[in-house]
């Protein structure tokens, strides 16, 4: 695919948007919509968490090859190129569905797709850091994490809504009504490839490394700064413990708003639960993670606002012990009383993830490696998640919902006391008005 074309200046809104909604969609197929898919077709949520929850991995490791990209062709030439490889992907889904060993070869495509994904979103990143100059990138921050989640809200609503519908309205079967739904998804990310094809700038290259061993060069100077900072394992800690108990949540918790009352579960549509778990929560997402920016802006990153945060992330949890409790044989629960105790969790949690963030950026990366150290911590923090997202199934499978979720909130004392005893090297801003 040709990338070449006369330099001109574009108006980012040409491309911003399109840009960063073509990043939110294959995530959300990955981490969460594949999950509803497999849970329809009757997997079981520790087959299901066992083998997708390892796949995260792929958006953890892309600080290892994102330096040798551009040694070869333009970030444009990636981005469309994996677009077009997520979209035979996804086709690729449809297609094998009906085959009797359809989990192994769509989880196989699933890690492809993550790699691929991976890589357009550093290339993506790469286009908007170089096409902008430091104003413009300030302005269209916001447009970033706002078509991301519409990105995240087309998969966990749309797409799982339509899949929904398919079945309930038109009596598709679950295999047949998933094959039209993976199609959508690989329809949308066909058009955007051709609609970025014409409106995606190049962006610059920059200094690309003259070899690859200056390349490794390069990183391992940066590894070896990163692991000199003042306190650095305490932070790291910290970034590990903050997170504790979501890994058990960010899979388990939406396969349990599926599952059937007689297994214990809700027993939510495809379709309510796209509204629920997809239109719901990604709206109460983005406003309480702005809310938590806007908190944070106000008293700055400090113990006591970051113990606070800690606790707005995870008190919430106890939404899902008492739907829990609630949920069972013989107990159908409203669809409000459902989606309040949702949104009051996902408010919660995106309240208070945002600290996770913002220390991340004030106290483990500023330096000479900046941007590279933020990516690393990103990196490691999204590791952590892995483990207990994998663990989530089996031990769901083994003691009940009921009992999982009790020991979610045991999971969750790790967070607060990494907040209370995380260290700040830097200097906390305690000078803003209250």
């Amino acid at each position: 695919m040709s990338t070449t074309s006369t330099p001109r200046i574009r108006n980012p809104w040409s491309w911003v948007p399109s840009s960063y909604l073509a990043e939110g969609i294959p995530f959300a197929m990955v981490i969460w919509v594949a999950g509803t898919m497999f849970k329809d077709l009757g997997h079981s949520d520790g087959e299901i968490t066992l083998a997708t929850a390892s796949i995260g991995i792929a958006w953890s490791l892309k600080p290892l090859w994102a330096a040798f990209l551009d040694m070869f062709k333009t970030k444009k030439f990636f981005v469309l190129w994996m677009e077009v490889i997520m979209a035979l992907l996804l086709c690729g889904i449809a297609v094998a569905l009906p085959l009797p060993n359809y989990f192994q070869i769509t989880i196989a495509v699933l890690w492809v797709m993550a790699f691929a994904s991976a890589t357009q979103d550093i290339c993506v990143d790469g286009v908007y850091i170089t096409a902008l100059d430091a104003k413009g990138q300030a302005r269209y921050i916001g447009v970033q994490g706002v078509f991301w989640n519409v990105g995240r809200l087309f998969g966990t609503a749309l797409v799982v809504w339509f899949a929904g519908s398919l079945k309930e309205d038109h009596r598709l079967s679950s295999t047949e009504a998933w094959q039209w739904a993976m199609g959508l998804s690989a329809a949308t990310m066909a058009l955007l490839a051709v609609y970025h094809r014409f409106m995606l700038p190049t962006g610059s290259v920059g200094d690309r490394p003259v070899s690859v061993s200056a390349a490794f060069g390069n990183f391992w100077e940066a590894i070896v700064d990163f692991f000199k900072k003042d306190s650095i394992w305490g932070m790291l800690m910290f970034v590990f413990l903050y997170r504790s108990s979501e890994g058990l949540l960010l899979q388990l918790a939406p396969l349990f708003l599926q599952a059937p009352v007689e297994a214990g579960g809700v027993g939510l549509s495809l379709k309510d639960k796209g509204l629920i778990d997809g239109t719901i929560a990604t709206v109460v997402s983005l406003s309480a993670g702005l809310l938590g920016g806007m908190f944070l802006s106000r008293y700055g990153l400090n113990r006591r606002t970051l113990v606070f945060m800690a606790l707005c992330l995870n008190i919430p949890h106890l939404c899902f012990v008492v739907l829990s409790q609630l949920a069972g044989p013989g107990h159908t629960l409203s669809f409000w009383t459902v989606a309040t105790l949702v949104t009051v969790e996902k408010f919660g949690y995106s309240f208070g993830f945002v600290a996770n963030m913002l220390y991340m950026m004030q106290q483990i990366s500023p330096g000479r490696f900046h941007m590279t150290h933020y990516a690393f911590a990103n990196s490691i923090m999204n590791l952590t998640l892995v483990p207990t997202q994998m663990i989530s199934g089996p031990l769901a499978d083994a003691v009940g919902y009921k009992t999982y979720f009790i020991i979610v909130m045991f999971a969750a004392i790790p967070s607060v006391l990494g907040a209370m005893f995380a260290p700040f090297p830097r200097k906390p801003d305690n000078d803003h008005p209250h």
